[in-house]
């Protein structure tokens, strides 16, 4: 995690809220905290505080449970492969143009954010290029992401982040004074994972916090858009994968490196590393398109059965001049991950995304015995709702 001089008085002092395992970045000698903190027992292994010049080949996703929360579901703890490759593995490769379309700040975030009371520290789970991040300059902030790249841009800028899962974030109940989740519960790819992250985004807030939730809706205010994007024929089971597919199951051993605005690379290391999983990323080639459907009941676009279609893979262009095409783009290339456009000069990278329907977003937290919702709105093509905290 990053500290920065006052600002993050009260972030230091309340640092035990943070459970561990969970990659820390920049880790600033403070004579209160880290001399107790440069090692932390968890589960019988030590952690220690990762180098910020180490975390290109040391970051991981925070997957273990923690001491004092356990989830109780496999399916939970386990991220789905079509998460993996369609979700980390592609913000992990298009980090730096992401971050550069990310500052526009969007209007009811910004009001929910200013109206928390000064002091307040704010827990931004899935902060992403961390847009967010110190937004009313009266609270503190904290942000994760599943990201290492994107969070590396965060902690660049001084802010105070580390990489977490967003169904396993790293703090102790009650730690923080509310909780934000801009545009990530769209790319959970089961009922269950959602419902977990919100359950988190929940625990880890004080009674009489508040939680703001924003999901990508299938409601689009451009209907043009949807014609961009690809359906997905039906709604997956838990893993994604037919239960026999158990090879495809297991954790991807190699992911796609961040890829710089210009660099000049040969093949070299990279292409080794594609024809290492080549055979392991054949998920796509196993899901049927809903264009391939032979049911012309519902509505089409382009020849895509859009009626009550939830799950789409929607492209990121990631133009040629800001991908090295010879090393990670063409990794993705082989496998895949990604595809050329030469029309539009751009390496195409699908995104996993369950739009969510009119409700649904407050049924999943509806069954909670924790908090309800105090507020619901539809901005911008996003459903939206403000949780509080009543126990």
């Amino acid at each position: 995690m990053v500290f920065n001089g006052a600002r993050t008085r009260r972030c230091l002092n309340e640092l035990g809220g943070l459970i561990f395992p969970a990659v820390v970045l920049n880790c600033v000698h403070h004579p209160r905290i880290f001399s107790t903190m440069n090692e932390i027992k968890a589960d019988g292994a030590s952690i220690l505080c990762t180098p910020v010049s180490d975390v290109d080949s040391h970051v991981q996703q925070s997957a273990s449970v923690r001491l004092d929360h356990g989830c109780s579901s496999s399916s939970v703890q386990s991220t789905p492969e079509i998460e993996k490759k369609y979700v980390h593995h592609v913000y992990d490769a298009i980090a730096p143009h992401f971050s550069s379309t990310r500052f526009a700040k969007w209007p009811k975030v910004a009001t929910f954010l200013n109206s928390l009371p000064s002091g307040s520290l704010v827990l931004d789970a899935g902060c992403g290029n961390g847009k967010y991040l110190g937004l009313n300059p009266n609270c503190f902030f904290i942000g994760c992401d599943i990201s290492a790249p994107l969070i590396n841009i965060c902690a660049d800028r001084g802010d105070e982040v580390l990489v977490a899962d967003a169904v396993n974030l790293p703090y102790r109940t009650g730690y923080g004074d509310a909780a934000i989740s801009i545009a990530v519960l769209h790319h959970l790819s089961t009922e269950n994972r959602r419902k977990k992250a919100i359950d988190e985004l929940v625990r880890v807030v004080k009674k009489g916090g508040h939680v703001l939730i924003t999901v990508w809706a299938v409601e689009q205010e451009d209907r043009s858009l949807v014609n961009k994007w690809t359906p997905l024929t039906q709604k997956y089971l838990e893993e994604w994968v037919a239960p026999s597919s158990l090879r495809i199951r297991s954790p991807s051993s190699v992911t796609l490196e961040s890829i710089p605005e210009a660099e000049e690379n040969g093949l070299g290391e990279h292409l080794k590393d594609c024809n290492e999983i080549s055979s392991t990323m054949k998920l796509q080639e196993n899901m049927h398109l809903a264009s391939q459907s032979n049911d012309h009941s519902g509505a089409f676009i382009n020849g895509k059965n859009i009626e009550n279609q939830q799950e789409f893979f929607v492209p990121w262009h990631l133009p040629y001049h800001r991908a090295e095409v010879s090393g990670a783009s063409a990794c993705a290339l082989a496998n895949g991950l990604a595809k050329k456009d030469d029309k539009k000069g751009a390496v195409v990278y699908n995104r996993y995304y369950h739009v969510f329907s009119d409700g649904e977003l407050e049924r999943l937290a509806s069954g909670m015995d924790n908090a309800v919702v105090v507020d619901r709105f539809y901005d911008k093509s996003n459903w939206c709702i403000i949780l509080k905290k009543t126990l």
